[in-house]
C-alpha cells in the first residue's frame, strides 16, 4: 500500500468531520476533504514539522471550508455588521438543558453558517477568538459576537427540545 493512501485512511475521518462540522452539507465536506488531500500532497515539501502532519491538515481543512462556503456567497449571519452585546434579557438559562453530544451536533448544524462556523472552530476545532478572526479575515469583536450569538441560538434550540419532548411525556 502506498505511503499517500496510508496518509489519507489514517486522516480522512478526522478531516472529513471536521469539515463537516464547519460547512454543514455532507457533499461539501468531502469536496473539501478531497481538495484539502490534493493540496497536502503537492504542498508536502512545505510541511516542515513544526506540528504533526494532522494539525498541519487540518489547517488545510478548515481553510478549504470556510472558502467553500464563501464561494457560495453565503451570508455568515451578517458577519461584519456593527456587533452589538447581548442584552442580559436574552441570555437562556442553561439549567435543565439535556446536554449529549448528538443533541448538540445536530442542533448546531441547523444554526446558520455564520454560528456554525464559529462554534465549530471555537467548541471543536480548538482555535481561539484571534485565530478565528484571522482565518475568516473578520475582526476579534466580529468573533466573539457570533460566538455568542451562536451559543445562545444553540441552548435556545436546546430548550425547545427539551419543552417539547416534556409536553409529549405526559400526552402519552
Amino acid at each position: 500500500m502506498s505511503a499517500w493512501r496510508l496518509l489519507y485512511e489514517r486522516y480522512s475521518k478526522a478531516m472529513y468531520n471536521t469539515a463537516l462540522r464547519i460547512t454543514g452539507d455532507r457533499a461539501d465536506a468531502e469536496d473539501t476533504l478531497q481538495e484539502s488531500f490534493i493540496d497536502a500532497f503537492l504542498q508536502l515539501r512545505s510541511f516542515e514539522n513544526k506540528a504533526t502532519f494532522g494539525a498541519w491538515l487540518k489547517q488545510i481543512v478548515v481553510f478549504k471550508s470556510i472558502a467553500i462556503l464563501k464561494k457560495k456567497q453565503l451570508s455568515i449571519a451578517n458577519l461584519e455588521k456593527e456587533p452589538e452585546e447581548l442584552a442580559e434579557e436574552d441570555i437562556v438559562d442553561e439549567s435543565g438543558i439535556l446536554f449529549t453530544v448528538e443533541r448538540i451536533k445536530t442542533a448546531m448544524s441547523r444554526l446558520p453558517d455564520g454560528y456554525r462556523t464559529v462554534l465549530s472552530l471555537y467548541l471543536l476545532e480548538g482555535y481561539d477568538h484571534e485565530e478565528i478572526a484571522a482565518i475568516m479575515q473578520i475582526s476579534q469583536s466580529t468573533v466573539r459576537t457570533q460566538y455568542k450569538r451562536g451559543k445562545q441560538k444553540l441552548l435556545e434550540m436546546l430548550k425547545k427540545e427539551d419543552v417539547y419532548e416534556q409536553r409529549i411525556k405526559k400526552i402519552y
